[in-house]
C-alpha cells in the first residue's frame, strides 16, 4: 500500500514539476521578471510543491520495509 502511495506521489510531483516549468515560461512571468528578476508567485510555488513532493514520493515507495 505504502508503494501505491509513493507512487502516486511522486507522478503529482511530476506533474506540478511540468505545470511549474510551463508556468515559467508564460508571459505573466515574464512580466513579472521584468520588472521584479523574480517569475510569479505561483510559478515557484508549482515547483517547490513538485520538488517536495516528489521526493517525498520517492522515499515512500522505495525504502525498504522494515517488517519482518
Amino acid at each position: 500500500m505504502n508503494k501505491a502511495i509513493g507512487l502516486a506521489a511522486l507522478a503529482g510531483g511530476v506533474v506540478l514539476l511540468v505545470l511549474g516549468l510551463q508556468a515559467n515560461h508564460s508571459f505573466s512571468s515574464d512580466v513579472s521578471r521584468t520588472f521584479t528578476g523574480n517569475p510569479t508567485n505561483n510559478t515557484m510555488w508549482f515547483i517547490g510543491a513538485g520538488i517536495v513532493l516528489g521526493i517525498f514520493g520517492l522515499v515512500v515507495a522505495f525504502r525498504g520495509s522494515s517488517r519482518s
